[in-house]
């Protein structure tokens, strides 16, 4: 028997890429230059291609639709769920990274998107898919990141003071208690 015999999903990866600091918590977002949901605001993101690991794939995506590079990325989790793309069941890889509002990278948009924009958490655009929940777990991820920085330090920038961090603490709280939690 072939793999081919058996009916099984695609597979894409996308970034959430937070950037932090002062009063405010910004988000990357594109803007989808074809459908499913052209014109709708998404995370950057696409299909994996054979032979590359998802990972890879996430790094690849960010920099033809957004042109930034060396992200720390860390896997957030697989959403899976039937019926969350409209061409059909899509499983996706999401990566995490987080970087300081000063030092956060300009995005140009490029490949299939049509804009490329870093929104405030408090002023987002209505999300394609599913990517309002796969916010709401990156937010929550990012407090429990912060209610405890020092188990793992390189997974927050350095040049963040303790008020940027209690700040986009409270920020991602109320975002994660306005939405209705990580499913």
């Amino acid at each position: 028997m072939s793999i081919h015999d058996y009916p099984h999903p695609p597979l894409t990866a996308d970034v959430v890429l937070l950037a932090m600091g002062g009063a405010d918590l910004r988000v990357l977002l594109v803007q989808r230059g074809k459908p499913p949901f052209e014109g709708a605001w998404a995370f950057p993101g696409g299909f994996v291609n054979v032979g590359e690991a998802p990972q890879d794939a996430a790094r690849r995506e960010l920099e033809e639709e957004t042109h930034i590079r060396h992200a720390h990325l860390e896997q957030l989790r697989t959403f899976g769920a039937p019926g969350r793309d409209p061409r059909g069941h899509v499983v996706s890889v999401v990566y995490l990274a987080v970087t300081g509002m000063d030092v956060r990278p300009m995005a140009e948009a490029g490949s299939d998107a049509a804009q490329a924009r870093w929104w405030s958490v408090d002023d987002l655009p209505p999300l394609a898919f599913d990517h309002a929940d796969v916010l709401t777990c990156a937010l929550q991820r990012l407090r429990s990141k912060l209610a405890s920085p020092l188990e793992d330090p390189d997974a927050l920038p350095d040049e963040l003071s303790l008020g940027d961090l209690r700040t986009a603490s409270g920020m991602a709280a109320r975002f994660v208690q306005e939405e209705r939690g990580c499913p």
